[in-house]
């Protein structure tokens, strides 16, 4: 008996028979989805998006370009806007092929990485993840510890010890969420999106008697007076764009799950780019309305809420960051990896050790950070350094796979797969596609060039464009050689 690939409409499923059940690069998790189970609409889409982008760095994201890239709160937000709308292009295609054939991400890189190959853009795109997942955990853990803090003052004199024991806490609620699969995950979207829109809301209308809209949207640009805004637009584009880079890699995680591409494809459009807007207008308007309520100026939200001397509302406020924090978390940054190291070793790590390796990975990256809090530990580097350079910069690796998946499915497989071959090994897929891992190199070692040469600087600033671009083009050309290469070999055997 052999499995076999059955279309019913516009979809693809998979019927398994032995000769997959018994293949190294097969496991059930990792399967395609069945029709049956592909239940999300396009107000779910959207709900994961809203679910996703309201959380603690979408709230800082202007400061960070008015504090680092030169531009105005105008531009900035405009920046942020345009940055969303760039990403739909990238994130919708990218989610053909998961809707189409039910499969996720780490099993449409075997198509252009290889097999085995497919590991190596798995596990960058892996451990970027783990690091955004243990610094959403720590913001977790600290919304946690206020909230306990505001009902018990036993608590709040444990200090840093009480956000360690956060921390974890909110890391246990995260993988029970996790390990009880994708309705969980469409059930808590779904559930905090129309919550979480409301509170913003209700933040924006608080924060009006506060500060003049007016006032906060005039903030000149903090850049010489005579320098040009493209340069900087676009230093601040490439960081907005790195923002969700890694989604628009991994959506098909998701978009395996929508009952159609209308519905995927809408469902983006709806939650990405005004959700993104509002959330980062709110963190502007409240970093600037700071300075009214507790005589300082704070970019967290957390913290800023943490100092209202109201122990009720600091309740309240920390149960919706926690929901916040949650539903980004738990979607953005576990579900990824946790199919990227199933992909490694699938007869090894299902679906539950893949979230718990997650988990661990994470705890480990903010080792550091919970040492400090402990007092066991002195360092100057601060979760927000990491956030702000390390996994910015790192997610400009992304930009070239984006690149090649898309000329991968839609100009050289032209939107067909094979389900069965894509399980088995050393069959239509190589173990290892040298085209997909060259066109990732190239722009690589461009990158790394440009950081010693001053006049390809432009190259590394503009990293996931230059990257995508570069990625898709290189493998493109590769690409067409290697399929009219296997046209010309099947010719001559037949």
């Amino acid at each position: 008996m052999t499995s076999k690939s059955v279309k019913q409409g516009e979809f693809y499923e998979l019927e398994v028979d032995n000769d997959l059940q018994e293949s190294s690069a097969y496991n059930d998790d990792l399967a395609p989805t069945k029709i049956k189970d592909r239940t999300w609409n396009k107000w779910n889409i959207a709900a994961l998006w809203v679910g996703m982008s309201i959380c603690v760095p979408t709230y800082t994201l202007g400061g960070v370009l008015t504090a680092y890239f030169g531009l105005s709160v105008m531009e900035a937000l405009f920046t942020i806007f345009i940055a969303n709308v760039i990403l739909l292009f990238p994130l919708t295609l990218n989610a053909f092929p998961g809707t189409k054939f039910g499969i996720p991400f780490p099993v449409l890189l075997r198509s252009s990485f290889g097999v085995v190959g497919s590991n190596i853009p798995c596990l960058i795109r892996g451990f970027v993840a783990c690091g955004w997942f243990g610094i959403q955990t720590m913001f977790g853990g600290l919304a946690i510890h206020l909230f306990l803090s505001a009902i018990s003052s036993g608590w709040a004199s444990l200090g840093g010890v009480g956000e360690v024991i956060g921390f974890f806490l909110f890391w246990a609620l995260q993988m029970v969420v996790v390990i009880r699969g994708s309705e969980s995950i469409k059930w808590l979207e779904t559930l905090s999106a129309p919550l979480l829109l409301i509170v913003s809301i209700g933040l924006m209308m608080w924060a009006g008697d506060k500060v003049s809209f007016t006032e906060v949207l005039a903030t000149p640009a903090n850049r010489p007076e005579d320098a040009g805004f493209m340069s900087y637009f676009f230093g601040g584009l490439t960081a907005m764009v790195g923002f969700w880079a890694t989604l628009s890699l991994n959506i098909p995680d998701f978009s395996r799950y929508a009952k159609s591409q209308k519905d995927q494809v809408i469902g983006q459009i709806i939650g990405l780019p005004v959700t993104m807007f509002f959330f980062a207008a709110l963190g502007v308007v409240l970093t600037a309305a700071s300075t009214a309520l507790v005589g300082e100026t704070i970019s967290d939200p957390i913290s800023l809420i943490g100092k209202i001397d109201s122990p009720a509302w600091v309740a309240v406020a920390m149960v919706l960051i926690i929901i916040a924090t949650l539903s980004t978390n738990t979607a953005a940054n576990i579900v990824s990896p946790t199919n990227d190291f199933q992909n490694i070793a699938p007869k090894y790590i299902n679906h539950t050790r893949g979230v718990l390796l997650t988990g661990a990975v994470g705890i480990l990256l903010m080792g550091w950070e919970l040492l400090k809090k402990m007092g066991w530990l002195e360092s100057d580097v601060s979760v927000e350094s990491m956030y702000s350079n390390w996994l910015l910069g790192y997610s400009s690796l992304l930009g070239p796979i984006a690149g090649i998946m898309m000329v991968d499915y839609f100009l050289i497989k032209r939107q067909h797969l094979d389900l069965v071959a894509l399980y088995t090994p050393n069959s239509l897929y190589p173990s290892f596609n040298t085209a997909g891992l060259m066109a990732f190199a190239a722009p690589v070692l461009i990158t790394l060039v440009a950081l010693n040469v001053p006049a390809l600087g432009w190259f590394y600033s503009y990293g996931w464009f230059t990257g995508a671009f570069t990625g898709a083009l290189v493998y493109f050309i590769l690409g067409n050689m290697q399929a009219s290469h296997a046209s010309q070999s099947e010719a001559l055997q037949s």
